[in-house]
C-alpha cells in the first residue's frame, strides 16, 4: 500500500505541475500566466519527475506512468498484480491532480489556451502522425527508464536522466499532441476537459502502451546484464 500511495502522490504532482504549467503559464496564457511557452512546460514535466524520483523512488521506483509500469512488467521487474495496482493508483493520482487544476480554473478568470492541459491533435496534425509520435517517444522514454535503472547502470543519476529525457521529449512533441507518453497523464485532464479530448483519449492510451512494450522487448534483447 505504501508503494501504491506513493505512486498516487507522485502522479498527482506530475499532472498538477506539468499540466498546470500548460494551463497557467503556456503560450498565450493571457493575463493569468507568464507565457513561458513550450520550454517552460517541458521543464515543468521533467523537473516534476526529477523531484519525485528522489522523493519516492526508494519506495515505489517512481513509475508515475502506466506505460513505464507495463514496460517494467514485460521486462519482468514487477509482477502482474503489482503492475495493476500501480496503474490504478497512477490514474487516481492523475485525476486528483487534474481536479485541482480544474478547481482553480473554474473558480477564477482563466483565459488561457487550455483549461486542463488535455492531449489532442488538430489542424495540420493527422491521427497517424499523432499515433507515431506517441509510440516512438514513449519507446524512447521507457527505454531510457529501463536502461538507467538496470543492473550495472549509474542508478544514483537515473532520476536526473529520466527527467531530462522527458523534458527533451516534450520540447519535440508538444506541438504535435501536447505530449502524453503517459496514459494516466492523459486520462485525468481528458475527464475534466470532455468533448474531443475524451474522443481522442484512446490514442493516448494505446500508442504509449504499445511503445512501452516494444521498448521492453528491445531492452531485453540488448541488455548485457541478464
Amino acid at each position: 500500500m505504501k508503494k501504491l500511495v506513493s505512486e498516487m502522490i507522485g502522479t498527482m504532482v506530475l499532472v498538477l505541475m506539468g499540466c498546470g504549467s500548460a494551463v497557467f503559464s503556456g503560450d498565450a496564457a493571457g493575463a493569468v500566466g507568464t507565457g513561458t511557452g513550450t520550454l517552460g512546460v517541458a521543464l515543468a514535466f521533467g523537473l516534476s519527475v526529477v523531484a519525485m524520483a528522489y522523493t519516492i523512488g526508494k519506495i515505489s521506483g517512481c513509475h508515475l506512468n502506466p506505460a513505464i509500469t507495463v514496460g517494467a512488467w514485460v521486462a519482468k521487474r514487477v509482477s502482474g498484480k503489482e503492475a495493476i495496482g500501480y496503474m490504478l493508483f497512477q490514474i487516481i493520482g492523475a485525476i486528483i491532480g487534474s481536479s485541482l487544476i480544474y478547481l482553480m480554473v473554474s473558480t477564477g478568470g482563466h483565459q488561457g489556451p487550455t483549461a486542463t492541459g488535455a492531449n489532442g491533435w488538430s489542424g495540420d496534425i493527422t491521427m497517424c502522425q499523432a499515433f507515431i509520435a506517441e509510440l516512438v517517444f514513449t519507446f524512447i522514454f521507457v527505454l531510457v527508464v529501463l536502461g538507467t535503472t538496470s543492473k550495472g547502470a549509474f542508478e544514483k543519476h537515473a532520476g536526473l536522466a529520466i527527467g531530462l529525457t522527458l523534458t527533451l521529449i516534450h520540447l519535440v512533441c508538444i506541438p504535435i499532441t501536447g505530449t502524453s507518453v503517459n496514459p494516466a497523464r492523459s486520462i485525468g485532464p481528458a475527464i475534466f476537459e470532455g468533448g474531443e479530448a475524451l474522443c481522442q483519449l484512446w490514442l493516448f492510451v494505446v500508442a504509449p502502451i504499445a511503445g512501452a512494450i516494444i521498448a521492453a522487448l528491445v531492452w531485453k534483447a540488448i541488455d548485457t546484464n541478464k
